[in-house]
């Protein structure tokens, strides 16, 4: 062998090396995969993932799937590779999945606090649209630095009165303190560990990122609403607030006779309000994925995610387009009358 065709075999045999070992490299993206799927009607591994009391509950059919999405994180520049060329998967660059300001402690903390803001709004909107009567307190959740709240209310107040009038819900709180004038003093009646109490502010001007300006005492509201009937969701190594939509159809289906699946497998992702209004989310084309592999037949779509959901659908999956709760139980209505639901 000449000395040019060994000095050529070794360069190849040194690239192909150093390609194999690139090859092996981590790259700032995750991986997304279906996840799995948790029955809301059901069981995980032998707890009930809705525990209800209070109410008289019934036998349930079919099933009310959430959907999820797996995360890989610290893939190599091959899974990365792999990801790309598989339809079952998205590669993403990693700081759409793991913001760069927050630490993966951070994410996970945070995911935790939306899942349990999910399953609360969840809970109230079912209860609510059951016509379950129910209590309300605003409660004073921070209070702004240098605004005139600060050191005369603080965090964990009940908001009682406005100027004498009653404090129904946060809607109301901000109405009374909206009919005052910039710089008008207001009279805030409140409940700090049982004792009532009460303090004249002065108003102050909304900050200028808020909107229009209008008379603020500067604090954060939070509304705490309650219901004789308890509702406990026990679902483990679950994050986010896109499970909201499925809980609140399971605590409906479970508090009334009639079944809302009609013995279907049906499955679903959407954010939702306490007011029952169903928000967009991530990941809906791993998610349809994973209702097809889990043998699901129909699919509750939030509207905004509609355009994308219709372009993912896998064959024999019928896509439902949702945008309340209200809306969710009409189309699961029809769909047990054989008519046809609004689709995608």
């Amino acid at each position: 062998m000449s000395r040019r065709a060994l000095t050529l075999l070794l360069a190849c045999v040194l690239a192909l090396g150093l390609a194999i070992a690139g090859l092996g490299q981590a790259v700032p993206y995750v991986a997304l995969t279906p996840g799995p799927a948790y029955n809301t009607l059901g069981a995980v591994g032998g707890t009930e993932v809705l525990s209800i009391s209070g109410r008289r509950t019934y036998p349930t059919d079919g099933a009310l799937d959430l959907t999820t999405v797996s995360v890989k994180d610290n893939i190599t520049l091959f899974e990365a590779v792999v990801g790309w060329l598989s339809p079952r998967q998205a590669v993403v660059p990693r700081e759409v999945v793991f913001p760069p300001d927050r630490s993966a402690q951070e994410e996970k903390r945070q995911t935790q606090q939306q899942m349990v803001a999910s399953q609360d709004a969840a809970t109230t909107a079912a209860l609510r649209q059951l016509g379950v009567p129910s209590t309300t307190k605003v409660l004073v959740a921070a209070v702004d630095k240098g605004a005139p709240a600060e050191g005369r209310l603080k965090a964990g107040d009940i908001l009682t009165s406005v100027d004498g009038t009653p404090v129904r819900d946060a809607a109301t709180l901000r109405g009374l303190i909206g009919r005052h004038r910039i710089g008008d003093p207001v009279r805030i009646g409140y409940s700090r560990g049982g004792k009532p109490g009460a303090v004249t502010l002065t108003t102050a001007p909304s900050p200028p990122d808020a909107g229009a300006r209008r008379p603020v005492i500067g604090i954060q509201s939070h509304e705490q609403v309650s219901f004789p009937v308890r509702v406990e969701i026990k679902l483990k190594d679950v994050g986010g607030p896109s499970a909201g939509l499925m809980f609140a159809l399971g605590i409906i289906d479970k508090l009334g006779p009639d079944s809302l699946t009609g013995g279907r497998k049906i499955a679903g992702t959407g954010e939702i309000t306490a007011d029952g209004v169903v928000g967009p989310i991530g990941g809906i084309a791993q998610k349809l994925l994973g209702a097809k592999e889990q043998q699901a037949t129909v699919f509750l779509s939030p509207a905004e995610n509609c355009a994308e959901a219709k372009a993912n659908k896998p064959d024999g999956l019928t896509l439902v387009r949702v945008a309340t709760l209200k809306g969710a139980l009409a189309a699961l209505q029809t769909l047990r009358d054989g008519g046809a639901p609004p689709s995608c």
